[in-house]
Formats: C-alpha cells, sequence, structure tokens
C-alpha cells in the first residue's frame, strides 16, 4: 500500500513518546555522500563506463532487480549489468529515505514515477484510474508506502499445484519461505512501542541476517492499540504471529524500516548501497531498453544475444551484449510491455503495434489482475500523526510513524456462512461467461489459464482461512481512514502494447469491479469498516463520518459511491504467468520464457494470481529464489533450492551460492558513531585502495 491522497494508509493513535526525549533525524545523505566513491564503481550514468558485454544483463533496477544484480554478482566468475529507466534517486535521498515522507512528501508524481493510467474502467465510473510505479533505482521500493506481509501458506502451495511442472519444489511454502527469510532481518519493537500499540511477534518466524530490514516504527499512537480490541468485537481474532504462513486475522504488521536511523530499508540501501567495490557488476540509470536482441535463424526457440537502450525517445539506441541470460525485473508493466516490443507476446496485438513477431506466446499480458481499495474517513477527537506533523515535529522516531495497522478477513467472516456459500455457488457459475467478457483475445490457452485461477480462488482461496478483503487504519491526515481492499479478484483484463516505442505507454485495463463477486466483495467490506468504527474502544475517538457519510447504506448506494471512490492497492500481477504452456502460461517454474532458450522474468508480473498480502515482501522472496536458480544452474549446481549445495561441484573459479556467508556482505547498514565509524571509514579505504 502506498501514498495517495484520498487512501492514505495510518495508523489511528495518540502521541506515545515527547519531543523532548527523541532524537533529531539524522540527514541520511550524509552517510550516502560518505559512500558515493564505493558506490560510484557500481553506479553508473555514462554509458562509456559499461563494457560491450555482460554474463546476465538484468532490466530494471527495481526490487527484484537490484536483489538479483546482488546476489548474482557474488559469484566473481559472473559479469553483470544492469539497466535501470529512471535516475539513481540521489538527488532526493533524504526524501526517499524518511518514511513519513511516504505521505507529506510524496514522489509519487514526481520524475521517480511512471505515473501510468489505466483505461477507463467501466466498473469505477468510466475514470482513468492513476497508477503509480517507481521510477528510480529501488523502484516502487524507493516510494511505496513500506508494508511487509507475507502471503499465506495455502496461497504458495496453489502456486506449486497450479504448475504440476515445479518438480524441483521451487515455489512450495517451505522452500519459498526460507527464500523469503533470506532477505531480512527481523527488529524487534520497543517495549513502550510494543505495549502501547498491542504488537505481537514471533521473532524466530522472520530472518535474522538480511539485507531488508523487518521493523516497527520508533513511535507510536495509543489508538493503535485499541485496533485489534475492536476488531476481536466483531469476530476477527487477533494474529499473534502473522509472518509464519497464516496472515489472517488483526496485527500491527511489519514495514520496511531500519531501527538503527530510523530510514527506509528498500532494495538500493539493502542490497547495493552496503555492497563493497564489484568490478563485475555495473547499474547504468537513464537507460531504458527498447528491445531484445535475438540470435537470427533461432525462431521457435529464440536466443537474445543482448538488448538495445536509449537514454530518451530522441537518443540514439546503443546495443550491449548478453553472454548468458537477458533477466526482466521490470515489473508486470514494464517486463510485459519490453516482451512485446521484442517481438514476444500475442502476435494480434504486435502486429496492430507494427512489431514484427519473433514468438507468438498469447499469455503475454493477459489476465491482469490488481488489489482494489479505498477509505472512509471520521473526524476524530484523538491527536493524529497528522496533527503532530502539522505542528512540525521532524524527530527521527516521529518521521519513522508510518501505516501498520492491517487485517485479512476471510469470506466466512466477512459474509457469514449462508451468503459465503452462495456467492461461491453464483461465482462458480460464472466461469465462462467470465472468460468471453474480460479475455477479448480469445486464445483457448489462456482461457484455460483463467479457468484454472478462477477454479483455484472460489474452490480453495474462498472456502479457506484466506483473507478476501484487507482492513486497514490511517491517521497520518487529521482525520481516521479506515480502507477496505479486495485481495483475489475474478475480475481479470489485459495489458499490451499500442505502438513500437518503449517510450509510449501500453494499454492498462484491470478490468475493475467486472465480476459480481469483486463488487460483492469489496461492498461488504467497506460495510465491515463502518462497523469498526462503531466498535469499542475505537469508537470512542471518532466523532462522525464524512466519507462517504450517513447518505450511503443501501447495497445501491454502496455500489455507486465505491466505483467514484476506490482506486489501485497498487499490486498488479499476472501479466508474465507461471503457468504450464498450455495454460497461456508465460514463465516456467524456472522462471524461463517459453519458446526461449535464456531470457527469464523475475518480478511480480509472474504470480498467476493475486496474492493476500502487499507484494514487496513475496517479491523479495521470488527474487531471492530467482537468484538461487540462476546461479546454481550456471555454477553447475543442484537446481533445487533446498538441495545442499555442497552435494554437487560449482564451477571452479566460481563462489557457492547458498552458503552460510551469503548474508555477510549485506547485513543492513546500522548506525556507527566516534570511533566504530572511523574504522569502517579505514576499513572502506583499505577495500578501494585495494581494488584499484
Amino acid at each position: 500500500m502506498w501514498f495517495a491522497e484520498t487512501t492514505i494508509l495510518t495508523l489511528a493513535s495518540t502521541y506515545l513518546l515527547s519531543k523532548s526525549s527523541a532524537s533529531p533525524l539524522p540527514d541520511p545523505s550524509e552517510s550516502h555522500r560518505e559512500q558515493n566513491n564505493l558506490r560510484a564503481r557500481n553506479i553508473v550514468s555514462d554509458s562509456s563506463d559499461i563494457q560491450s558485454s555482460y554474463d546476465f544483463i538484468i532490466v530494471g533496477g527495481g526490487l527484484a532487480g537490484l536483489v538479483l544484480a546482488s546476489r548474482l554478482s557474488e559469484d566473481s566468475n559472473h559479469t553483470v549489468l544492469v539497466l535501470e529507466a529512471g535516475e539513481s534517486g540521489d538527488a532526493n535521498i533524504t526524501q526517499i529515505n524518511t518514511p513519513a515522507d511516504t505521505y507529506y512528501n510524496s514522489l509519487v508524481g514526481s520524475e521517480y514515477d511512471y505515473a501510468y493510467q489505466t483505461a477507463q474502467q467501466a466498473g469505477c465510473a468510466n475514470r482513468n484510474v492513476s497508477w503509480p510505479r517507481g521510477k528510480v533505482l529501488g523502484g516502487s521500493s524507493a516510494i511505496n508506502g513500506m508494508y511487509l506481509v507475507r502471503p499465506n501458506e495455502p496461497e504458495i502451495n496453489a502456486l506449486h499445484s497450479i504448475n504440476p511442472n515445479d518438480t524441483d519444489e521451487f515455489w512450495t511454502w517451505d522452500s519459498y519461505y526460507d527464500a523469503m527469510k533470506k532477505s531480512e532481518t527481523f527488529g524487534a519493537p520497543s517495549a513502550d512501542v510494543a505495549a502501547e500499540a498491542g504488537i505481537q511477534y514471533s521473532a524466530s518466524s522472520y530472518g535474522s541476517n538480511g539485507p531488508i530490514h523487518w521493523s516497527y516504527p520508533g513511535e507510536t499512537f495509543n489508538l493503535v492499540g485499541n485496533w485489534t480490541p475492536a476488531l476481536l468485537t466483531l469476530g476477527i481474532p487477533t494474529n499473534p504471529d502473522a509472518a509464519s504462513g497464516d496472515n489472517s486475522g488483526a496485527y500491527i504488521t511489519t514495514s520496511s524500516i531500519n531501527p538503527s536511523n530510523w530510514t527506509r530499508s528498500y532494495s538500493r540501501s539493502g542490497y547495493i548501497d552496503p555492497l563493497p567495490p564489484r568490478s563485475n557488476l555495473d547499474i547504468l540509470t537513464s537507460a531504458t531498453v527498447t528491445n531484445i536482441v535475438w540470435q537470427s535463424g533461432t525462431s521457435g526457440n529464440l536466443t537474445a544475444t543482448g538488448v538495445q537502450w536509449a537514454s530518451s525517445s530522441t537518443a540514439e539506441k546503443q546495443t550491449v551484449n548478453a553472454n548468458k541470460e537477458v533477466i526482466l525485473a521490470a515489473g508486470s508493466i514494464g517486463s510485459t510491455q519490453l516482451l512485446q516490443l521484442s517481438g514476444v507476446g500475442p502476435s494480434k496485438y504486435l502486429q496492430a503495434a507494427g512489431v514484427d513477431v519473433q514468438l507468438d506466446l498469447p499469455g503475454v499480458g493477459q489476465r491482469l489482475q490488481d488489489h482494489l481499495s479505498g477509505s472512509l474517513i471520521y473526524s476524530t477527537n484523538a491527536e493524529t500523526a497528522g496533527d503532530m506533523h502539522n505542528a512540525g515535529v521532524a524527530t527521527a522516531e516521529f518521521l519513522s510513524y508510518i501505516n501498520s495497522a492491517t487485517a485479512y478477513v476471510n469470506l466466512t467472516t466477512l459474509l457469514g456462512s449462508d451468503n459465503a456459500s452462495a456467492l461461491i455457488s453464483s461465482a462458480q457459475a460464472e466461469v465462462d461467461s467470465s472468460v468471453s467478457s474480460f479475455l477479448p483475445l480469445g486464445d483457448s490457452t489462456v482461457a484455460a489459464g483463467y479457468k484454472a485461477i478462477y477454479d483455484t480462488i472460489t474452490n480453495q482461496f474462498y472456502s479457506s482461512n484466506s483473507g478476501q478483503i484487507e482492513l486497514l487504519l490511517s491517521i497520518t491526515s487529521t482525520n481516521v481512514l479506515l480502507q477496505a481492499a479486495i485481495q483475489h479478484p475474478l475480475s481479470a483484463g489485459e495489458l499490451y502494447i499500442t505502438s513500437n516505442s518503449a517510450f509510449d505507454y501500453p494499454y492498462i485495463n484491470p478490468n475493475y469491479l467486472a465480476h459480481s463477486a469483486d463488487l460483492t466483495i469489496l461492498r461488504e467490506g467497506f460495510k465491515m469498516a463502518r462497523l469498526i468504527s462503531q466498535a469499542s474502544p475505537l469508537s470512542a475517538y471518532l466523532t462522525g463520518e464524512t466519507t462517504p457519510g450517513s447518505s450511503v447504506s443501501t447495497d445501491d448506494e454502496w455500489n455507486t459511491w465505491i466505483e467514484s471512490a476506490v482506486g489501485t492497492e497498487y499490486h498488479p500481477t499476472g501479466t508474465c504467468a507461471m503457468l504450464p504452456l498450455e495454460l497461456g502460461g508465460v514463465v516456467s517454474p524456472s522462471l524461463l520464457v517459453y519458446g526461449t532458450s535464456n531470457v527469464r522474468v523475475a518480478d511480480a508480473s509472474v504470480y498467476p494470481f493475486d496474492l493476500s498480502s502487499h507484494l514487496g515482501a513475496p517479491t523479495y522472496g521470488l527474487a531471492e529464489q530467482a537468484s538461487t536458480i540462476i546461479r546454481d544452474y550456471w555454477n553447475a549446481v543442484s537446481t533445487n533450492p533446498n538441495a545442499t549445495t555442497s552435494s554437487s561441484s560449482p564451477s571452479p573459479t566460481s563462489t557457492s551460492s547458498g552458503n552460510s556467508n551469503t548474508n555477510a556482505a549485506l547485513r543492513p547498514v546500522t548506525c556507527v558513531h566516534g570511533l566504530g565509524m572511523m574504522l569502517s571509514a579505514i576499513a572502506c579505504l583499505v577495500t578501494c585502495v585495494m581494488a584499484l
């Protein structure tokens, strides 16, 4: 969940720590500048600083792309290039690093945001819905709302089940859970914050030595502690351990905050900034990849020889060669667009855009899904974070305060047993009509894949404890917001290019609320949010509903309001789905694009269905898993991530992947002072000299 003016997510509470007892906010740009000499060896902005060829070319320096860059370059025998369309973020590093700036000084709408828009949505009063996506090193992890919520075990096991060719079990819960934990370092809240907010957790459910901090704000408000008791009165249980495979119920979740200095922990700060100089890694910014270059005469089994890129729509294209693989990590929009621009996708759309068809792969861009959300707004007699911000409070602890009160509600709790059963039966009867309505491409394999996804949602997720609605509490404005977001939409759409230029935005149509079950579930989610506002002890602090207000009470009134008020929860998936080819899949369980020998996709576009979670946590795990798959393949290690690397012989010139020292260079950066800082600086200087 990100910042948006109409859908701010925050916590309702009172001010815990006094301004006088809190430390001032450190300037993250100071430590940033201290590391510039180190990072200049990896992050470059001039094409003259890169080589003519690399073993691995990663398209996109976002969340997944920088994980891949860091992990693949751990093998000194492999060279890695990242091409990122956006800038480095250095000019706005303090704004990126300050968690509260997600709300008060957002980069959404800036040059760091692609600022996509959907096609007009009939289910949203024919509006073009805004779709912010990060265009900067770190991608959306540099500008988002920093939620870290794991998906459920049944969802991940369903991903494995829907891919019967996942014989190496890359995508079972146990394997995926280990990959997620590999990216993490958990930081417990202070005793005062935990007591005030009612935070419960199990530290053993998290990683302890990974690059990304999973932590809590340095300050909270006592109303946050009323969140879980209020929901408990409505039959929504408190979950004391939401990170180990069951995220249902109500809790205060973790966020990507570095508790040593109260800054944002994101893919660049975690995976790239702490690295020593690596001569085998280059990250080029302001470089938009325009197309993949294919080896001639490989139609039907395409081999990528490199990519072309340009700094702008008017700049000359440049080519860089790939010795081993091209890896797409440009997200659900970018990776899909690039495949299509490169002649891989539905031939009907490629030909219409003036692109020569290299491989007719119908699933590319199909079955696009997204979480849809909106907010009820309440006046309050409690002091909010917005009030404190307006008063000029600017301590590090206060500016680390972001949204974290959440709940995932299953269908039976949301609708009641009888109504849930009726909705399931009704939805199951609509599968054929949904296929013809949502998938105008008309491809039988894409339709078969949609039916398999539809069956997974209606027969498994609807009947399980999996959350169908996410509920959130927000007080970063001067009001209190209660938000609802649908998690497993049956509505699906498509994304496709309309020109042969990478600088022209594609057509984006998620088909919001096209399925009647989605509207019912979302409407009942908002009704439950209203019930929360009336539930003790939270109700004592809410003095009136200002949006939508008392004029909305019947189902028809709710439906009309929803159409005009909802927007994205920023979680698009499905456009490069990991599914069998006969189900319209785009990538195999090894993330290899069907019909190619050396192109993979490793980002959130490969999830065939939306997960009941925010996308950051699972996508860190996906990128870690992808890194293991790729490294083990090229280092001649077992491709099963559950197998020990010691059982096989890695390439003689490579470093083994998956060993206990893998995270040593990527332990999260912490604040150091005095002697510690001096010793650290000396160590960095020695490392630089030795690398010359």
